[in-house]
């Protein structure tokens, strides 16, 4: 990008703001609240609060009101360890088939578990309709073993080594199983391995603490200083100090994956630590090093075995293989991948890539054909780009037949939809989100079906809760809606704006979808807000870049001024990155010095984006950037009526040139 071209682009930016009015601001009719909805949100307080004293007084205000579920749960949940079983058994039947019913089961059902009252926890179990929750599922087996002995162990190691956090339930689980000699101790070191890898030392040390009291301890050492079980003088290895070792050389590895390969590459280590323990370690000091676009992360991997590594460890062994264009290790890495994961589109795409590219014979092509096709689709990254290696373009499917009255009447009958929309009109967005997917999920278990989701899609769509129509719309398998899944509101405002400044509206659409769902009070944690999801000091800069004057704070939750800054930095930073729309993306959602920094140094590779948004270090940017352009080739196809290539958005992208200035820094 010249230097006089992205000045240019900010004159154009400035000159718009100063020449162009922004369009009307949309006036929605302000929401009007009941003394009772007041009441609803006083009760949500005293709830967050945890004044049951308060919970209890407003509840019988409240008799009636469409939300009275919610109050009532809440007034319940906040004195649930002092209640009767009689009580609760009142509030399951009173409010039974409703959300608060088996939300509150559910809280139940962990607290009899917590106090290990078995017999009322198995009888309250089978009614659990959602049966989302591991520690309750783990509860359930550790009774199953009890009571009948069954074969448990192994769905408790999957469920346990899934949890991310130190939860009481699968310790519980994994404790039983552990000393009735069901699951080996390697479980738990497996457990602690995953838990130092990741930094959480909760994890770790409860599950040492189950195998022996001082083990805990030990690894609490590890996690603050590694060198000391490194140290030379450790040469009789026992199982047990072999496992601490190893920890003690995944803790290095996260921090310093260069010394960790020079401490594991020791003649001690090779002889006093087993293939598996060092193939293990080698993986994360491999992933470490891809995470940081090391040139040396897949000869790191290349020292383990692949059947001793973890999936993740080898989901950054495929990316570090594409980035040194090493098809056979592509192959093989995802060839030892657990089955889930390799059923993954992510995983079947570059398996068929690196088939393609190593075929001998037709039946090699042919399979890299059938993968392919296992995928491809107009949902998604990677099925957008399976479609395009099959030779076709992405186009959006016919709309399915209209909804019929009955079907539209039906969900504006449906008790939990209308208690959803409500609590989001009134402000509990948190509890009508979780209201309407509880009341959209029950398809899984014979409810809704497809017409049936598109129906409450549509009634989403009809009250302009966007986020709810998308959601809700994209869960349908065989009938699709794109203009629901992918909606354009404030249609004449973006299209205006971006083609003002020369930016691709459906580019706009694309990211908008992914920042927001096109809700416009939406912020998050960290302050963003908005449409565009802009944060404050981006705001204040952007505003001063493109001539908007006199711009405050509080109107970043504005629509137009949100799209005009949103649209305006988003320019600014597809001029920096020379119309990269990958690494615009990632630079909208993570700053702009971090893809600088991703791209490689002067004299690296050229890659294509697609490998080059794989190898991206945060899970976050790197999902980010690519449901962003699959989001673009959808909204192109809408909006131009044409098929669409997601390859051409994507192109190649290669080291910045040594003597580029860089114009846009990362804001406070």
């Amino acid at each position: 990008m010249q230097f006089h071209t992205i000045l240019t682009s900010i004159a154009l930016l400035g000159a718009l703001a100063l020449a162009a009015p922004l369009p009307a601001q949309a006036q929605s009719g302000a929401i009007v609240k009941t003394p009772a909805d007041e009441l609803m949100l006083e009760m949500s307080q005293a709830f967050k609060k945890g004044d049951s004293k308060s919970l209890s007084a407003l509840l019988t205000q409240v008799r009636g009101h469409v939300l009275e579920p919610w109050g009532a749960y809440w007034e319940l949940r906040a004195r649930l360890e002092t209640a009767t079983p009689g009580q609760i058994q009142e509030f399951l039947t009173r409010f039974a088939g409703t959300y608060q019913e088996d939300r509150l089961r559910n809280d139940w059902l962990l607290l009899l578990g917590q106090r290990r009252e078995w017999g009322s926890f198995m009888a309250e179990y089978p009614n659990f309709r959602m049966n989302d929750d591991r520690s309750v599922r783990c509860y359930a087996l550790l009774t199953e073993f009890n009571s009948r002995q069954l074969d448990v162990a192994r769905q408790v190691q999957d469920l346990w080594l899934a949890q991310r956090e130190a939860d009481e339930g699968c310790a519980a689980a994994a404790e039983q199983q552990l000393k009735a000699g069901r699951l080996p101790p390697g479980s738990a070191w497996l457990r602690a391995r995953l838990g130092l890898e990741n930094a959480n030392l909760r994890v770790a040390t409860q599950a040492i603490g189950l195998l022996n009291s001082d083990g805990a301890a030990s690894v609490s050492a590890i996690y603050a200083n590694p060198a000391r079980y490194l140290d030379g003088k450790l040469l009789a290895l026992r199982p047990r100090t072999k496992e601490l070792v190893t920890l003690a050389l995944i803790r290095l590895a996260v921090s310093d994956p260069d010394a960790a390969a020079i401490e594991v590459g020791k003649l001690r280590w090779k002889t006093q630590l087993t293939q598996e323990e060092r193939s293990w370690v080698w993986g994360v000091i491999g992933k470490r090093a891809a995470m940081r676009l090391s040139n040396a992360a897949l000869a790191y991997f290349l020292n383990g075995q692949d059947q001793f590594m973890h999936d993740d460890h080898l989901a950054w062994k495929v990316r570090a293989a594409l980035r040194a264009g090493q098809w056979e290790q592509v192959s093989s890495a995802i060839a030892a991948m657990s089955e889930a994961q390799r059923q993954d589109a992510t995983w079947v795409y570059w398996r068929a890539r690196a088939l393609v590219q190593l075929a001998k014979t037709d039946t090699e092509r042919a399979e890299a054909q059938r993968l392919l096709e296992s995928i491809a689709g107009v949902n998604g990254f990677y099925e957008q780009l399976a479609l395009e290696e099959l030779g076709q373009r992405i186009s959006a499917p016919v709309r399915p037949t209209a909804l019929t009255s009955d079907e539209q009447d039906g969900a504006r009958r449906n008790a939990g939809l209308q208690r959803g929309l409500h609590a989001i009109r009134i402000g509990l967005r948190s509890e009508g989100v979780r209201e309407w997917n509880y009341s959209t999920s029950l398809h899984q278990r014979g409810g809704m079906n497809d017409r049936d989701l598109l129906a409450a899609a549509a009634l989403a769509c009809e009250h302009e809760v966007w986020d709810r129509c998308i959601n809700t719309s994209e869960r349908t398998k065989t009938v699709i809606d794109f203009e629901q899944r992918f909606p354009m509101p404030f249609k004449d405002a973006v299209l205006q704006r971006a083609r003002q400044i020369g930016l691709d509206p459906a580019y706009v659409y694309g990211l908008i979808r992914q920042e927001s769902r096109f809700i416009m009070e939406a912020r998050s944690s960290v302050g963003a807000a908005g449409l565009m999801q802009v944060m404050p000091p981006t705001a204040q800069w952007t505003a001063r870049k493109i001539g908007l004057n006199n711009f405050k704070p509080q109107q970043i939750t504005e629509r137009d001024t949100n799209i005009a800054i949103g649209t305006g930095y988003l320019k600014l930073v597809l001029d920096e990155f020379a119309g990269s729309m990958p690494m615009a993306a990632a630079a909208y959602n993570a700053g702009p010095s971090r893809p600088r920094s991703w791209r490689g140094a002067t004299g690296g590779p050229v890659l294509e984006a697609a490998i080059w948004a794989e190898n991206v270090p945060f899970t976050e940017t790197r999902d980010y950037v690519k449901k962003v352009l699959a989001n673009t080739t959808v909204y192109a196809a809408l909006i131009t009526g044409q098929p669409q290539s997601l390859k051409s958005r994507l192109g190649l992208v290669g080291p910045r040139l040594g003597d580029a200035p860089e114009l846009i820094s990362d804001l406070p």
